[in-house]
């Protein structure tokens, strides 16, 4: 099965606040691991009167980091993209330090269709935004206007930003030029995520800010890209399905020969959410509830 070609040449170094534009700048946290790749990026935008896109995991040298950039600047508004632990838990104290108001669609699991926060090992939970955003919110700063994309599916609360005056979107962990995202149920859920691709392509950026690894300059290609990556994904599994393969584990082992066995964890998951989506299009029966050992099949024609 053909596959996306990543770009991981990103040579940022931790600490290190680097101008992007002349509107943002970029400072890299030293989290490095299989799924943060070189770390996580937390964006700062403007000028003198600044707005924070993910100020990262609750890190004293990255906070102590931020301080030092932001001297003789003045926070106005802390923006999440969504609530995973590398991600938002630094939010906390950067409002106390600065007192900017947060903003975010919701706490963790807010945009569930059954609601309500999940537990989940690399959720915030404690996150909940001081002004909740919806699809289409304009965030105004004296040099930037930011618009509010709603982007739901790597988490039901995801929201991605737009720079109006640059035509840049902070994308999150929604599309990332080193790898692709993790859709892990019960928060995460692939129809959401292909709906939100999907929207990307009316939008007219020319530049993407992922969260975690390199810029992306053709955004559009990327977004393409992922949408046939995931159509691939689950044809690959209604080909395994057709084959008599009925459990997850099954398809992981034959799909993701050559993973990083510290990624089996997330290839599962993901399995398991386009297992959930072909369910939902009919393709795919489980014998009981969809679950993590559960048991599938294909769905015989009506």
């Amino acid at each position: 099965m053909a596959d996306m070609h990543f770009d991981r040449n990103f040579d940022a170094v931790p600490g290190e606040v680097v101008r992007l534009s002349s509107r943002v700048r970029r400072v890299l946290c030293d989290n490095p691991g299989p799924f943060t790749f070189k770390g996580t990026s937390t964006f700062i935008i403007g000028n003198g009167d600044v707005a924070i896109v993910d100020p990262g995991p609750d890190s004293d040298r990255h906070f102590s980091i931020l301080k030092d950039a932001l001297r003789n600047e003045t926070v106005t508004h802390i923006l999440i993209t969504h609530t995973h632990a590398d991600h938002s838990p630094l939010a906390a104290r950067l409002k106390a330090a600065t007192a900017a108001k947060t903003y975010g669609y919701g706490p963790h699991g807010s945009g569930r269709a059954d609601s309500g926060p999940r537990a989940d090992a690399s959720a915030d939970l404690a996150f909940v935004p001081d002004v909740r955003l919806r699809h289409g919110d304009g965030i105004s700063g004296k040099q930037w206007t930011i618009d509010a994309v709603f982007t739901p599916g790597h988490t039901s609360n995801h929201m991605a930003f737009g720079l109006r005056e640059e035509k840049t979107l902070f994308c999150g962990d929604h599309v990332m030029a080193w790898a692709t995202s993790v859709i892990a149920p019960p928060d995460g859920h692939m129809g959401s995520y292909m709906n939100s691709l999907r929207l990307l392509l009316d939008r007219d950026d020319t530049i993407y800010f992922p969260t975690h690894g390199p810029e992306v300059r053709l955004p559009k290609s990327l977004v393409r890209a992922y949408i046939a990556h995931r159509r691939m994904r689950e044809e690959a599994i209604v080909a395994r399905l057709a084959e008599g393969e009925r459990t997850i584990a099954e398809i992981v082992k034959a799909n993701y020969a050559g993973l990083d066995p510290r990624l089996h964890g997330a290839a599962a998951l993901s399995t398991q959410a386009h297992l959930e989506h072909l369910i939902e299009n009919g393709k795919v029966a489980a014998d009981g509830p969809p679950t993590a050992d559960g048991e599938y099949r294909l769905k015989s024609p009506a």
